[in-house]
């Protein structure tokens, strides 16, 4: 994404951002980066990862409009996720781009 189009859209929600999540609870060996990857598809215009963390987290990087981040970080509070979700904890940013569509690391 270029400058412009972050500059156009600042504030609001086409505003482009990159929202970095950690996921805690039973969110390994359950499919949850699978399911994330498919919520984010389903949202649609993300690009980003969704990565198995050492310390038994899962870390969901998404970068696109604020609002459809906005979407994917509720379904990563509310949604249909296998496993189980004890907390999410979010930080928002600028894009720095570098992804092509949204990957299962």
């Amino acid at each position: 994404m270029d400058a412009n189009a972050v500059a156009e859209g600042a504030g609001g929600a086409d505003e482009a951002v990159r929202m970095t999540a950690w996921v805690r609870g039973r969110v390994q060996g359950v499919g949850f980066r699978w399911y994330t990857r498919a919520a984010a598809l389903r949202i649609g215009g993300l690009e980003g990862f969704a990565l198995n963390l050492g310390d038994g987290r899962v870390q969901v990087l998404a970068e696109g409009p604020r609002e459809r981040c906005e979407r994917l970080l509720e379904w990563l509070h509310t949604g249909d996720t296998p496993g189980r979700v004890d907390g999410v904890t979010e930080i928002w940013g600028p894009p720095r781009g570098g992804y092509e569509g949204f990957s299962i690391r």
